[in-house]
């Protein structure tokens, strides 16, 4: 079996923003890794930090403190002209279709302007470029001078989705691309980034809330709760296996068709803390039905239960 070599690496990473006179911790001391190829799935209540952590990766986001390394390189200390590259090379897809896509630009202008931009490819040949992205997006060629107001739903993701791929990126953030779609559409719009990840060797960070669609689409999942990840592991592993008590009650909801293996749903006492004032030691202990003494005292570091298998609690 070929190892795969790790693409993303994050370590420690947080981000604090200050809101009136104190510090709201968005993202708090996250480490993972991502492998070439993988698509990994993150999940987690809103509020959990999950867009925040997939907008760092871009620095979109500048990080309050940690280190993000992309392909071994640590992105916040390495050059004006090697970050410009790796700009290129990670990318995003954002919720929604509608807010993201400038209404006074034609498809081929919002298409073209990355390559404006990063100057990759000479004009006369961003035409050819724009019309292969439509072709890879499933979008008619005819598109080019109509305007967002013009299209559907999921055809704007679709234009989203080409002005993504117009530079070539290796890595793609994508950010709840299929919640603001109809039900309907949202199969199609995850069939295409499948595709396009065989075909174009793309790596993924899908951030979602359905949990149906996770699981179809990710290698592994990450479950974030209130600015940390609380468990990391193999898709199905995770599905089957769930070690800590937030991610049981998550999958305690998803459907399930099988109705010897359905079980009775969580139900989680209260909303999820303000990230301002987060509770002492576990996060989630005020929250959890297994709560020990402990964890209110103690925050529980994230370690391997199980090979690949990663949970931060008190109980293992």
């Amino acid at each position: 079996m070929i190892k795969k070599r790790k693409m993303l690496k994050v370590k420690n990473l947080k981000k604090h923003f200050r809101v009136r006179k104190k510090l709201l911790k968005a993202v708090d001391d996250v480490s993972f890794e991502i492998k070439a190829g993988e698509t990994l799935g993150l999940v987690g209540e809103s509020g959990s930090g999950k867009s925040t952590l997939g907008k760092m990766l871009l620095r979109l986001h500048k990080p309050t403190s940690g280190k993000i390394y992309y392909e071994d390189k640590d992105i916040n200390d390495i050059s004006r002209k090697e970050r410009k590259l790796v700009q290129r090379d990670m990318q995003i897809i954002f919720q929604d279709p509608y807010s993201s896509l400038n209404p006074k630009l034609t498809v081929e202008e919002i298409i073209s302007e990355p390559l404006l931009i990063h100057r990759t490819l000479p004009k006369n040949e961003q035409n050819r470029r724009v019309d292969e992205l439509l072709d890879l997006t499933r979008l008619p060629l005819r598109s080019k001078q109509k305007y967002p107001y013009e299209f559907s739903g999921g055809e704007r993701q679709r234009i989203g989705i080409a002005r993504a791929l117009a530079l070539s990126p290796k890595f793609i953030v994508c950010d709840e691309p299929i919640s603001a779609l109809d039900v309907s559409i949202q199969a199609q719009i995850m069939n295409l980034l499948e595709d396009l990840q065989k075909e174009l060797g793309l790596t993924y960070l899908f951030i979602a809330h359905d949990l149906a669609m996770v699981r179809h689409i990710s290698t592994r999942v990450a479950v974030m709760y209130l600015g940390k990840i609380v468990e990391l592991a193999p898709t199905e592993e995770l599905f089957n296996n769930p070690k800590h008590p937030y991610t049981e009650a998550l999958l305690s909801s998803y459907p399930e068709l099988n109705t010897r293996k359905r079980k009775s749903n969580i139900i989680l006492a209260g909303d999820i803390p303000s990230p301002l004032t987060p509770p002492s030691g576990c996060r989630f202990h005020t929250r959890c039905p297994k709560a020990l003494f402990a964890c209110s005292e103690k925050e529980p570091k994230l370690k391997e239960i199980n090979r690949d298998h990663l949970g931060a609690c008190h109980l293992d």
